[in-house]
Order: structure tokens, then sequence, then C-alpha cells
């Protein structure tokens, strides 16, 4: 059944953004390699919401693992046809698609808002640890110049861009492989119960 075949393709691209999404937020943990901020509690708290660990992490590793086994699946080959219990594996894999776009939709959105309220960080005009971007919406992405307005930790501003960029890009993708298998899923579990169906 290619439906399987496009299903199982789809489960090992998600294991592959899984792990890269977990990988980017675990980086976001350590900027420039040093724990210490992590451990003084100096880190955006859009860091903390593990978008890239839990949505974009595990509850898209669940539904890949599924899709990888899809093939051992045949759900008690209902009918008797082997055909037919596929087609409610397929169907069923839309349930698992779903667990992926919730998790990859969580992944999406902390990203942009981490990219949009910017870092937390240390600068020498307040002499404290706060938020320098938050007021511009975005904007300082392309205002280069007020990057250096961040002393500490050093190029956090490129480093937090440069991650969460990465996140939002790789839970854009696990969105949009979610999203094709929920169609995958429901046409190659229908067409194949019509098929069982018409040799029964």
């Amino acid at each position: 059944m290619c439906f399987t075949r496009c299903t199982r393709c789809i489960g090992y691209k998600l294991l592959i953004l899984a792990l890269l999404s977990i990988v980017a937020n675990i980086l976001l943990y350590f900027p420039n390699g040093e724990t210490r901020f992590a451990s003084e509690h100096h880190l955006s708290k859009y860091v903390e919401c593990l978008h890239g660990i839990l949505g974009g992490g595990l509850l898209v590793l669940i539904p890949a693992a599924v899709f990888i086994g899809l093939h051992h699946d045949d759900c008690c080959g209902s009918f008797g046809y082997e055909d037919s219990g596929k087609s409610c594996a397929m169907l069923s894999s839309v349930l698992a698609a779903l667990l992926g776009v919730i998790g990859s939709g969580y992944c999406i959105i902390i990203s942009a808002l981490g990219l949009s309220h910017g870092p937390y960080c240390f600068t020498h005009l307040e002499r404290n640890w706060v938020y320098p971007f938050t007021q511009s919406s975005g904007g300082y992405l392309f205002e280069y110049n007020k990057w250096s307005e961040c002393q500490e930790p050093q190029n956090i501003v490129q480093w937090n861009v440069t991650l969460f960029s990465i996140l939002l890009v790789l839970g854009g993708i696990e969105f949009i492989l979610c999203f094709i298998q929920i169609i995958n899923g429901i046409i190659g579990g229908l067409c194949g119960l019509c098929c069982s169906h018409e040799e029964v």
C-alpha cells in the first residue's frame, strides 16, 4: 500500500526533526557553552518552556514511532483481509498525527514569542537583568547595532535568534508533515476500507 510507505517516510523525517529540536532546545540552556546562566536562572522565560524538548521533540517522536512501525500493524485484520487492517491502522495514525500537530504548533508559537520578545540579559543601561527588546515587538531583529546592549551572556542575541529561528523552522516542517499525514491517513484508510468491502 503506497499510503503506508508514505507514512513510514514521514515517520523517519519526523524522527530526525524531533531529535534536532531536542538538541536545539538543550543548546538554548547553555549560551556560549556556559552552564552558569541556567543555574542562576538568567535565561529567557521562553527557553524554560521546553518547546523544543516537549513540543517539537517528545510529542513529535510519538507519532514518528507510530508511523515507522505502521507496517507491523494490521488492526487484527478486520474483515479477514490484510488491506482492511492496514486501512484501520492508517486511520488510527491520524490520531498520532494530531498529537504531532499539537506538539509542533506549541514549538512554533513559543519560538515566535521568544524571537519577538528577545533575550533576557544584563544591560549596561539598566545595570540589571532585563528584556531590553520587549517593546520593539521583534523590530530588534533588524537593528543589529542595538544587539550590543546585552553584555551578559556574550552574544546572547545571536545565540537566541539563531536557535529560536531553527526551532521555528523545525516546528513548521513538523507541522506540515503531520498535516500531510492527516490527509494521507484519511485517504489511505478510506481507500483501504472501500477496497476490502469490494473484495467481500
